[in-house]
Protein backbone atom coordinates (compact mmCIF):
# COMPACT_ATOMS: atom_id res chain seq x y z
CA UNK A 1 0.00 0.00 0.00
CA UNK A 2 1.69 3.48 -0.75
CA UNK A 3 -0.19 6.78 0.64
CA UNK A 4 0.87 10.22 -1.48
CA UNK A 5 0.57 13.17 0.30
CA UNK A 6 0.10 16.16 -1.28
CA UNK A 7 1.48 19.74 -0.68
CA UNK A 8 2.16 23.41 -1.83
CA UNK A 9 -1.97 24.44 -2.37
CA UNK A 10 -2.62 27.89 -1.28
CA UNK A 11 -3.97 31.08 -2.75
CA UNK A 12 -2.62 32.99 -5.37
CA UNK A 13 -3.11 35.98 -8.29
CA UNK A 14 -3.51 35.15 -11.69
CA UNK A 15 -0.21 35.38 -13.47
CA UNK A 16 1.25 33.66 -10.43
CA UNK A 17 3.81 30.64 -10.12
CA UNK A 18 3.48 27.45 -7.52
CA UNK A 19 4.73 24.55 -7.16
CA UNK A 20 2.97 21.18 -5.60
CA UNK A 21 4.78 18.18 -4.18
CA UNK A 22 3.32 14.87 -3.78
CA UNK A 23 5.37 12.68 -1.71
CA UNK A 24 4.81 9.00 -1.41
CA UNK A 25 5.71 6.85 1.59
CA UNK A 26 6.67 3.77 0.22
CA UNK A 27 9.32 3.54 -2.88
CA UNK A 28 8.06 4.69 -6.44
CA UNK A 29 9.74 2.60 -9.28
CA UNK A 30 10.46 4.02 -13.02
CA UNK A 31 7.78 2.05 -14.27
CA UNK A 32 5.27 3.95 -12.35
CA UNK A 33 3.13 6.28 -13.99
CA UNK A 34 3.02 9.35 -11.67
CA UNK A 35 0.18 11.83 -12.43
CA UNK A 36 -1.26 14.86 -11.23
CA UNK A 37 -5.63 15.30 -11.89
CA UNK A 38 -7.88 18.24 -10.59
CA UNK A 39 -11.50 18.77 -9.88
CA UNK A 40 -13.00 21.83 -9.82
CA UNK A 41 -16.12 22.60 -8.17
CA UNK A 42 -19.38 21.45 -9.68
CA UNK A 43 -16.82 19.41 -12.69
CA UNK A 44 -15.61 16.30 -13.02
CA UNK A 45 -12.00 14.99 -12.08
CA UNK A 46 -9.67 15.71 -14.96
CA UNK A 47 -5.57 14.96 -15.96
CA UNK A 48 -2.87 17.76 -15.67
CA UNK A 49 -0.08 15.57 -16.49
CA UNK A 50 1.09 12.55 -16.25
CA UNK A 51 4.75 11.24 -16.13
CA UNK A 52 5.41 8.09 -17.55
CA UNK A 53 8.30 6.88 -19.58
CA UNK A 54 7.61 10.10 -21.30
CA UNK A 55 5.52 12.76 -20.33
CA UNK A 56 1.90 13.86 -21.38
CA UNK A 57 0.13 17.35 -20.72
CA UNK A 58 -4.12 18.81 -20.92
CA UNK A 59 -3.81 20.90 -23.45
CA UNK A 60 -5.23 23.12 -21.08
CA UNK A 61 -1.92 23.55 -19.20
CA UNK A 62 0.45 22.97 -21.72
CA UNK A 63 3.01 25.38 -21.88
CA UNK A 64 2.15 26.86 -18.39
CA UNK A 65 2.66 23.04 -15.90
CA UNK A 66 5.60 20.81 -15.81
CA UNK A 67 5.76 17.54 -14.28
CA UNK A 68 8.80 16.22 -12.39
CA UNK A 69 10.08 13.30 -10.53
CA UNK A 70 12.41 12.14 -8.34
CA UNK A 71 12.27 8.45 -7.30
CA UNK A 72 15.16 8.62 -5.07
CA UNK A 73 13.45 11.26 -2.95
CA UNK A 74 9.63 9.27 -3.43
CA UNK A 75 8.81 12.92 -4.52
CA UNK A 76 6.70 14.64 -7.76
CA UNK A 77 6.32 17.54 -8.91
CA UNK A 78 4.33 20.01 -10.59
CA UNK A 79 5.48 23.75 -11.13
CA UNK A 80 2.44 25.55 -12.03
CA UNK A 81 3.60 29.19 -14.24
CA UNK A 82 0.95 31.88 -15.63
CA UNK A 83 -1.90 30.42 -13.47
CA UNK A 84 -5.26 31.33 -14.58
CA UNK A 85 -8.64 31.89 -12.22
CA UNK A 86 -9.71 28.29 -14.58
CA UNK A 87 -6.71 26.79 -12.97
CA UNK A 88 -8.51 27.21 -9.47
CA UNK A 89 -9.53 23.32 -8.54
CA UNK A 90 -8.50 20.69 -5.84
CA UNK A 91 -5.32 18.96 -7.58
CA UNK A 92 -4.55 15.39 -6.67
CA UNK A 93 -1.41 13.51 -6.99
CA UNK A 94 -2.35 9.76 -8.65
CA UNK A 95 0.29 6.40 -8.68
CA UNK A 96 -0.71 3.98 -11.22
CA UNK A 97 1.11 0.82 -10.75
CA UNK A 98 0.68 -1.68 -13.15
CA UNK A 99 -2.94 -0.70 -13.44
CA UNK A 100 -3.70 -0.70 -9.62
CA UNK A 101 -3.83 3.35 -8.51
CA UNK A 102 -3.78 5.45 -5.65
CA UNK A 103 -4.93 8.82 -4.63
CA UNK A 104 -3.61 11.38 -2.33
CA UNK A 105 -6.37 13.35 -0.36
CA UNK A 106 -5.70 16.72 -2.60
CA UNK A 107 -4.40 20.50 -1.81
CA UNK A 108 -6.26 23.32 -2.97
CA UNK A 109 -5.16 25.87 -5.60
CA UNK A 110 -7.24 29.16 -5.81
CA UNK A 111 -6.30 31.48 -8.31
CA UNK A 112 -8.19 34.92 -8.07
CA UNK A 113 -8.56 37.48 -10.97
Amino acid sequence: QVQLEESGGGLVQAGGSLRLSCAATRMIFSFDIMGWYRQAPGKRRELVATFGTSTNYADSVKGRFTISRDNAEKTVYLQMNSLRPEDTAVYYCNLNRRGTEYWGKGTLVTVSS
